[in-house]
C-alpha cells in the first residue's frame, strides 16, 4: 500500500517471515524526491515485545510507574478524606484531584510515558505506541504500585477514618443499619457497569485524543496537555460523584489498578463488584481503539504499526 503525493507508504513484504516497509520519502535540495527505505521487523515476538523485557529503559519505566501509582494513590485519597472532613465540596474536591494528577504525568512523562492507569497502558498497546509486554510490566506496577499506596494510607489514618471511607476503595454498595437491621445502599450493578464504561471511554477519547495526537503534543506541550488532562479527569470524577448522588457509590473508579490497591488491603465488601472496574475499562479501551482506527489518519497509524493489536492478530493468523 502506498501513498501517492504523500511522504509515508506501507508496503507489505510476503514470505515465511514477513516484514513491514516504512517508505520516507522527503524533498531534496535540488527540489526532487528522496525516499529512504526503513525495514521493520514484523516477527510475532517482536511484535510482542519480548525483547523490551529486559530493556534497560523498560525497567526504569516500570519503576517509575510502580512509584508513581503509589504516590497518586496516597496522595488522591488523602485529599478525598480531608475534603469530605472539611465539607469543601465535590468540585473543589475533584479540581485537586485532577491538579494532583496533573503534576504526577507531568513528572512520569519523560520517564514511562507517565500513564499510572491500566486502562492507558491497555490502550497504549492496542494502538501500537508500546509492546503488550510493556504494557503487561506497566500495569502489573501499577496494581502492586496502587496496594503500596494503600498500605501507606492504612498507616497514617485512624482505624475509624478507614472503616468509615472503606480506604477510599471503590464501592458500589455499602451496609448499612437500618430500622429493621441492615440494608444495603449504592447503585445495582448494570448501573454501576455502564458508568464505569461510558466515563472511562470518555476519558480515553479526549484525553488520550490529545496526547496521543503528535500534532497537538507538538503544538501544546506537555507542560499545557498535562494539566488538560487532569481538568477532564476532574470533571469526569465531578460529574459520577454528582449526577448520581447514591450514597454507597463512590463513583467510577476510572483506574482499575486503584481499586485493585485498595480492595487487596482493605478486603471486605471492597471485593463486591469488583470485576466492574476491570471489565468496563476493558471494554472502553478496545471501543477507543476501534475508533482511533478508524478516525486516525494513515500517517500517523505508520508510525506506531509494529506493535499494532490488528497487526498483531493478523501476525498470529499467519503462523
Amino acid at each position: 500500500m502506498g501513498a501517492d503525493g504523500g511522504h509515508v507508504g506501507l508496503v507489505d513484504l510476503a514470505g515465511d517471515n514477513p516484514q513491514i516497509s516504512l517508505v520516507i520519502s522527503d524533498k531534496g535540495k535540488d527540489g526532487g524526491e528522496k525516499k529512504q527505505l526503513q525495514i521493520v521487523s514484523n516477527t510475532l515476538s517482536e511484535r510482542l515485545g519480548f525483547d523490551e523485557l529486559y530493556s534497560r529503559d523498560v525497567l526504569r519505566g516500570t519503576m517509575a510507574e510502580l512509584m508513581g501509582t503509589a504516590v497518586m494513590v496516597y496522595m488522591m485519597d488523602n485529599i478525598i478524606i480531608s475534603s469530605a472532613k472539611s465539607d469543601i465540596g465535590n468540585l473543589a474536591m475533584a479540581i485537586l484531584l485532577g491538579l494532583t494528577l496533573a503534576i504526577i504525568l507531568i513528572t512520569l512523562f519523560p520517564i514511562s510515558g507517565g500513564h499510572i492507569n491500566p486502562a492507558i497502558s491497555l490502550s497504549a498497546a492496542l494502538l501500537g505506541h508500546i509492546s503488550l509486554s510493556r504494557a503487561f510490566m506497566y500495569i502489573l506496577a501499577q496494581c502492586v504500585g496502587a496496594a503500596f499506596g494503600a498500605l501507606s494510607l492504612k498507616a497514617v489514618i485512624s482505624t475509624e477514618d478507614a472503616d468509615h471511607f472503606s480506604l477510599v476503595g471503590c464501592t458500589i454498595t455499602e451496609i448499612k443499619p437500618g430500622p429493621d437491621g441492615p440494608v444495603k445502599i449504592g447503585l445495582g450493578l448494570a448501573q454501576a457497569f455502564w458508568l464505569e464504561t461510558f466515563f472511562t471511554f470518555s476519558v480515553l477519547l479526549t484525553a488520550l485524543g490529545i496526547a496521543f495526537n503528535p500534532r497537538l503534543m507538538k503544538s501544546f506541550g506537555a507542560g499545557l496537555v498535562f494539566p488538560i488532562i487532569g481538568l477532564i479527569v476532574a470533571l469526569v470524577i465531578f460529574a459520577s460523584t454528582t449526577v448520581t448522588g447514591q450514597k454507597g457509590y463512590a463513583g467510577v473508579g476510572l483506574n482499575p489498578a486503584r481499586c485493585f490497591g485498595a480492595a487487596l488491603v482493605r478486603g471486605g465488601h471492597l471485593w463486591d463488584g469488583h470485576w466492574i472496574f476491570w471489565i468496563g475499562p476493558l471494554i472502553a479501551c478496545f471501543g477507543f481503539y476501534f475508533y482511533s482506527k478508524a478516525v486516525i489518519d494513515e500517517e500517523s497509524q505508520a508510525q506506531v504499526r509494529k506493535h499494532d493489536f490488528l497487526g498483531l492478530i493478523k501476525a498470529l493468523i499467519r503462523r
